[in-house]
């Protein structure tokens, strides 16, 4: 199976979840579907088979961490050598050279991914229009917006 990157940070989220559905909320699921059972009968039981539900959502979440754990490739840029050169896990400052404005993102996995914090999925058009260009480049992306054109101000391994 193909590996899929990952920075440190991404990985530890989904670790910290992991640990999290296994030993909160499993638990905390079991002790409701057993109150429920202690109720009666189970057919016209809602809170049993809204525990059920809820058992069978965490199983299923534990099933895809632990799967998504065991294809990864950590990245940690922080032990790379900068060069300029944008690469996964590096942190973009560009400029677009249309409106002016600089934007900042960080270029992350696919899971890991969250515009809202700046960081945007490797396989995103930006980030595969960055990947291999240097500090002082000017790069092409095609958006939904149409052809936009940035200019590569800095790029940070941190």
């Amino acid at each position: 199976m193909k590996k899929v990157p990952m920075t440190v940070e991404g990985a530890a989220l989904l670790r910290d979840e992991l640990q999290r559905l296994k030993s909160v909320e499993r638990p905390r699921i079991i002790a409701a579907i057993a109150e429920a059972r202690a109720h009666g009968d189970l057919k016209e039981n809602a809170e049993y088979h809204a525990a059920r539900e809820q058992q069978g959502f965490a199983e299923g979440r534990i099933q895809e961490i632990e799967g998504k754990l065991s294809n990864i490739q950590i990245i940690d840029v922080t032990q790379l050598e900068n060069s300029g050169k944008v690469i996964f896990g590096s942190t973009v400052k560009m400029l677009n050279l249309k409106t002016e404005k600089e934007v900042t993102y960080k270029i992350v996995g696919e899971d890991e991914a969250d515009i809202k914090v700046a960081k945007i999925s490797v396989t995103s058009p930006i980030a595969r229009g960055l990947i291999g260009k240097y500090v002082g480049d000017t790069v092409e992306v095609q958006t939904p917006e149409g052809m936009i054109s940035f200019e590569i101000i800095d790029v940070e391994y941190i």
